[in-house]
């Protein structure tokens, strides 16, 4: 006897289970690999608005022709205060992730390939394997290092320059010298790294959403896999 449409009779089509249906479906996320977690890129985030916020407006603060344009000096002083006061925070909020303390480790540990990266960069040399890194290159942990270690003396000379009472003038007189210019280093170092970060939209797009396709990750990354 055969069925009719919609008969549970042995001719009737059997409907796929879940799991099949999504088992037909191409598969794209093992071309992907995770790189940052959302913890991570919300620390990122933060900490770039925070940052960019003390730049620009510590360039309202020392260029004249600014500071005719936007006016407002207090709001701009305030505006500078807090966000490098705050600057610190994002990175003190993220120790309570697991992958951002795991990155962290990662960016702290010099390996003999890190020295071999830092050698071809001098060389010039863009062979295929001449630059070996692991997740972060030579390259990124040193900028890591040297932000890390530029904002605490930046805090340090700003907590001196805004409470007066606390240190000697001629220790002010220091701090003044060594914040300005030392802001014109971080500035010029931004401009570098949003211009790398623009010069290779893979590692861009990694940021944003926290994943990276895997040939790039085995061509740029070639030692992450033994990292972990």
């Amino acid at each position: 006897m055969t069925s009719t449409p919609g008969s549970g009779g042995p001719t009737a089509a059997p409907t796929p289970r879940r799991s099949d249906r999504h088992e037909d479906r191409p598969h794209t996320t093992p071309r992907l690999r995770r790189r940052f977690s959302r913890a991570e890129r919300l620390v990122h985030r933060t900490t770039a608005a925070l940052m960019l916020l003390c730049v620009a407006t510590a360039a309202c603060l020392y260029v004249p022709q600014l500071a005719e344009l936007v006016g407002r000096r207090y709001l701009v002083v305030t505006l500078h205060q807090w966000s490098g006061l705050l600057l610190p925070a994002p990175f003190l909020v993220g120790l309570a992730s697991p992958s951002f303390r795991a990155d962290l480790r990662r960016l702290n540990r010099f390996a003999p390939h890190d020295k071999e990266w830092l050698r071809a960069v001098r060389r010039r040399d863009f062979r295929p394997g001449s630059r070996p890194s692991g997740k972060f290159n030579a390259g990124q942990k040193v900028y890591a290092g040297w932000i890390a270690g530029a904002v605490l003396v930046m805090l340090a000379t700003g907590l001196m320059m805004w409470f007066t009472g606390l240190t000697p003038l001629v220790w002010r007189t220091s701090a003044t010298f060594v914040h300005d210019w030392l802001s014109l280093a971080v500035g010029l170092v931004l401009v570098g790294h949003i211009g790398m970060a623009f010069a290779d939209p893979r590692a861009r797009h990694g940021m944003r959403t926290g994943s990276v396709e895997r040939p790039w990750a085995e061509r740029e990354h070639p030692l992450w896999k033994e990292e972990e």
